[in-house]
């Protein structure tokens, strides 16, 4: 990897810094496995009986990741990108960046990079926050039993990975539209109408050529009940093509912008 890129990254990672998006990382990841901690501490006298099923890890997965494939994640994704970016014009400091001895390539995939990382610690922290969630209430509460059945990694892990490739053409496209726009709140407004508009779209058969629902029908497809019109064909596959030709687009918008700041 070029010295010029990982030097850009590190700027760019110490101005994440002191924004916001940090601690929206952390809060938005610990959010509801501590809405799930209080909640089972409070109905204590029902986790003997929870903690003994054979498919504990499995409910405890389906009810951390409810809220958070449906709401949390898609719109973290959107305030994150949407502030990371936006740090340039908020400080007026886009010029001063372009003055800097680096490409334009370098400067525009860093500042990619650094969203692109900061949602993979969204979900090392989350991942975390699953798991206390499961083993507070266990330390705290007495007759509580440890969970018998193993922890699936490899299906929360594989199930990670796919939420993650599902919010890959929010980040892109978020990131584009702050590039182009310098009032933080169009990109912030634009994602949340895209947003309802995914969720209005769950039901519609060719819901899935929103960018924007691929966390959804990731989660959903493991419902019952007609909840979403889950498409026959791979929605990640989608996904990675819309982050792709979303990403070029962008980095060609860019390029070609004659007021960079």
């Amino acid at each position: 990897m070029p010295t010029g890129f990982i030097r850009s990254f590190q700027s760019e990672w110490l101005k994440k810094k002191r924004s916001l998006a940090s601690w929206l990382v952390i809060a938005g990841a610990f959010f509801t496995p501590l809405i799930i901690i209080i909640a089972r501490l409070i109905h204590d006298d029902q986790l003997a009986v929870l903690y003994a099923r054979e498919d504990f890890w499995q409910q405890h997965w389906h009810s951390s990741w409810e809220s958070m494939a449906i709401f949390l994640l898609p719109m973290g994704v959107i305030l994150a990108t949407s502030l990371i970016t936006q740090l340039e014009y908020k400080n007026n400091t886009w010029k001063q960046l372009h003055t800097l001895p680096v490409s334009l390539t370098t400067i525009f995939f860093s500042k990619l990079a650094v969203i692109i990382v900061m949602i993979l610690q969204f979900f090392v922290l989350f991942n975390t926050g699953i798991y206390l969630a499961a083993l507070i209430p266990y330390l705290i509460v007495s007759g509580v039993p440890y969970p018998k059945v193993p922890i699936p990694y490899g299906t929360i892990l594989k199930e990670d990975l796919l939420f993650f490739i599902g919010c890959l053409p929010i980040a892109a496209l978020q990131y584009l539209i702050s590039l182009k726009v310098k009032n933080f709140l169009v990109p912030v407004g634009i994602g949340f109408g895209l947003w309802v508009a995914s969720l209005s779209a769950l039901s519609w058969k060719f819901g899935y050529c929103i960018p924007y629902t691929y966390c959804m029908l990731n989660f959903l497809k493991h419902q019952a009940g007609g909840r979403a019109a889950v498409p026959g064909i791979n929605i990640h596959v989608m996904a990675t093509a819309y982050f792709i030709i979303i990403t070029v687009l962008s980095y060609i918008l860019y390029l070609t912008k004659k007021e960079k700041g």
